[in-house]
């Protein structure tokens, strides 16, 4: 079968590869679609040192072979996987920090999303992990399973109320998603930006309050202009630029709230006046992931019909086609792409 493989940073290659074996617990799944994730683009260039270097965490496909005594899914059945799973039981997850267990970033899929044929482990299969996709949620919406997730336990932690007002750094598919989920929880304004000027016609299409781009907006005065000169309640900065993290924290009210969202590059620093965040009374809070509460929080907002993911999907590319995948995203010219067999 064919897998892409990280052989060392800035190269992957797609190689011919044994179809995993599965043991007792294990799953085996005929990937149908992979979601392409900024994070992979991070480990590509050797900018992301949080887990294992696995490609590919946001699969959807078909389980074709059970280990003994599974029981959650059977042959057949359309499933998403989640690549990392926390125990529960140590004193991370009981202080809910869940995705700062030391076995969440141990646990991945065999041997990458990006496969034909990938392996979920028994540990994963056990603590849920595996989610079955409802009939009317297709194959592309499910690989927004995991981000929506990631975006949903970033909200929670932030604290996003109805009436707040909301400014979001970044358009890309993760910034989209925090915009329609923004919606259900009632905001009154919506400001976004991105350099893209696809990304920003697509915020636009979503009901965006304004679209700015930071090349050529003042970023925060524009915010300020359209909030009688607060500043927003919330800023959501889902990029790993640090200039975005600047203008969302000078975007922000005067008790504000900033989410950093986007993973900034290892080594990457910050030119800001820290005298700003008490004089200000700033609150930042990071987020990471995601857990099984959130994935399938994410799921029913897709069977329900709450969030329209599926429009934000503009390419599909075959495993042969990673490299030109890959191109694509870094040069913005995508909002969410997907590699299928």
């Amino acid at each position: 079968m064919k897998s892409v493989l990280l052989k060392a940073p800035g190269r992957v290659a797609v190689e011919e590869v044994r179809v995993p074996e599965i043991s007792p617990g294990d799953v085996l799944v005929e990937m149908k679609m992979c979601g392409l994730c900024g994070t992979d683009i991070e480990k590509l260039r050797g900018e992301y040192t949080a887990s294992t270097p696995t490609l590919g965490h946001e699969p959807v496909g078909i389980v074709c072979k059970v280990g003994a005594g599974v029981k959650r899914v059977v042959v057949g059945d359309r499933i998403f996987a989640h690549h990392h799973v926390p125990c529960s039981t140590c004193y991370f997850c009981k202080k809910g920090s869940e995705t700062m267990c030391l076995d969440y970033r141990k646990t991945n899929l065999d041997p990458s999303g990006f496969a034909e044929y990938f392996r979920i482990p028994a540990i994963n299969v056990t603590r849920g992990a595996v989610l079955k996709l409802p009939d009317n949620v297709s194959f592309d919406e499910g690989i927004f399973i995991e981000p929506m997730a990631c975006c949903v336990r970033g909200l929670r932690k932030i604290g996003v109320s109805k009436g707040d007002s909301i400014f979001i750094a970044g358009a890309g598919p993760i910034g989209l998603t925090f915009l329609q989920l923004s919606f259900l929880m009632g905001v009154s304004g919506t400001y976004v930006s991105d350099l893209s000027p696809l990304r920003r016609r697509r915020a636009k299409t979503l009901g965006a309050s304004a679209i700015l781009n930071p090349r050529k907006d003042t970023v925060a005065s524009e915010v300020k202009k359209s909030t009688e000169g607060r500043g927003v309640d919330v800023a959501v900065v889902a990029s790993a630029s640090p200039e975005a993290l600047v203008n969302a924290l000078d975007s922000v009210r005067k008790g504000g709230r900033v989410l950093l969202f986007g993973l900034p590059a290892v080594g990457a620093q910050l030119a800001y006046d820290l005298s700003e965040l008490v004089n200000r009374e700033i609150d930042i809070i990071s987020s990471n992931a995601a857990t099984e509460i959130d994935t399938n929080r994410a799921l029913k907002y897709m069977k329900d019909k709450k969030i329209d993911v599926s429009s934000l999907l503009t390419h599909k590319f075959t495993l042969d086609q990673f490299d030109m995948a890959v191109g694509i995203v870094e040069k913005g010219e995508a909002v969410k792409v997907s590699i299928i067999p």
